[in-house]
């Protein structure tokens, strides 16, 4: 196999430019043995960068790992990628792997993928933080910057392993601000389960069988008690729901494990659920349109009393002050992190690292109390406590006398 690799100038050029102005270019036969050719611009600085890339050239072919540049624009890597790899994937993931990679070559406008670099990565995330947010008066998230980062730098690699790019660019990540998990508390839970729920409207299906309030008291206990997703909720099927063995199980394309999995339930579970009967296949049957799930939540919560602070920079709404469904995972993984080990609370939470409970949905700030509370205190300090205590029960007592 001709491993040559030489410089050179173009015939057509030095006539129409001269020597001095004509590229310099370096050419080669690649390890398939084909020629490629690659122009490092005129003069002695042209000539001192082909023989420079001529060094590095000859260096990859002899160890073996010489990748060719390639042509290959951006939007003909995106349409192949999506078609060889997104289509794998689940569909909401596609989906936000499509925007993510729409959003970098809106902002960016990358022309062939081997230029795309770092250098381009700083400018899509430069300009991406100053784009409006979902919420009225926001901007991008850095959360959201993040997934797109990850899904661009996902895509980068398999450009990579195709050889459309010499390399994967350094991307960097953006800084997120560390926040409490926001979680649904034990007196909230019982401020939505007696208040909230019996103001429901919806569903209301002819013949469903149930009143709203029972549909969404079994909803809110289901969610607590067994950390499921919303999501995965709606999707459960009666001929997958094991009322006497108090499990039901949870089938792939419905959750984002990819993989059937059995849900042990707690027996108020199984009581909530047993009163969802009808002729639906679902056991939560919403025939509305999906949206007006979240609306019907969020007024049964607002007319219960529920308000909860918001500190986020945007014009608020109605939903900026109650709770979402992923408040209730959330609920689950925090009440339930100080009694079960590590491995058994992150298989519940069906997470593929520990760490993606701890970081995201324990909320730890009932921990700390309990430790702080079972602080051991020093000796003198309990000395004092105790005559504190002594003079203010004496004083006490002189004043009921």
């Amino acid at each position: 196999m001709n491993k040559q690799v030489w410089i050179f100038q173009q015939k057509k050029e030095i006539e129409k430019k001269g020597p001095h102005s004509a590229s310099w270019y370096v050419g080669w036969y690649d390890l398939g043995g084909k020629r490629h050719s690659e122009s490092c611009g005129p003069g002695s600085r042209g000539r001192n960068a082909a023989e420079k890339r001529l060094r590095r050239i000859q260096s990859e072919l002899d160890t073996g790992i010489h990748q060719p540049s390639n042509r290959r624009t951006w939007s003909e890597f995106q349409s192949e990628y999506a078609e060889k790899i997104l289509t794998g994937l689940a569909p909401r993931t596609a989906d936000a792997a499509i925007d993510s990679l729409g959003h970098f070559q809106r902002i960016v406008k990358p022309g062939q993928i081997q230029t795309v670099n770092t250098a381009m990565i700083d400018q899509f995330v430069s300009r991406r933080r100053l784009e409006a947010g979902q919420k009225s008066g926001s901007v991008v998230s850095p959360a959201t910057i993040n997934k797109d980062l990850r899904h661009i730098k996902a895509a980068l690699r398999i450009a990579r392993e195709w050889g459309y790019l010499p390399e994967v660019p350094k991307i960097r990540m953006v800084k997120e601000p560390q926040k409490l998990p926001t979680f649904v508390t034990p007196e909230h839970f019982d401020q939505i389960y007696s208040a909230a729920c019996s103001l429901a409207k919806f569903p209301n299906d002819p013949g469903q069988g149930f009143a709203p309030a029972d549909w969404w008291r079994a909803m809110v206990v289901t969610a607590y008690m067994t950390g499921l997703r919303v999501g995965e909720i709606l999707a459960i099927r009666k001929d997958d729901l094991k009322l006497d063995a108090a499990e039901l199980i949870t089938r792939w394309d419905a959750t984002k494990t990819d993989r059937d999995e059995v849900v042990p339930l707690h027996p108020v579970v199984v009581e909530h659920l047993r009163k969802l009967e009808g002729t639906n296949p679902l056991v939560f049957p919403w025939s509305h349109d999906p949206r007006t799930l979240w609306v019907e939540f969020t007024r049964i919560q607002t007319e219960a009393g529920i308000h909860l602070a918001c500190r986020e920079k945007h014009n608020h709404t109605p939903s900026c002050h109650v709770y979402g469904f992923h408040d209730f995972r959330r609920a689950f993984a925090t009440v339930n992190a100080p009694r079960l080990k590590p491995e058994v609370l992150q298989r519940l939470m069906r997470h593929k690292s520990y760490q993606t409970t701890l970081k995201h949905y324990i909320n730890p700030t009932s921990q700390m109390q309990d430790a702080v509370a079972d602080m051991p205190i020093p000796t003198a300090l309990q000395n004092d406590r105790v005559t504190s205590t002594k003079g203010q029960t004496s004083k006490a007592d002189r004043e009921a006398k």
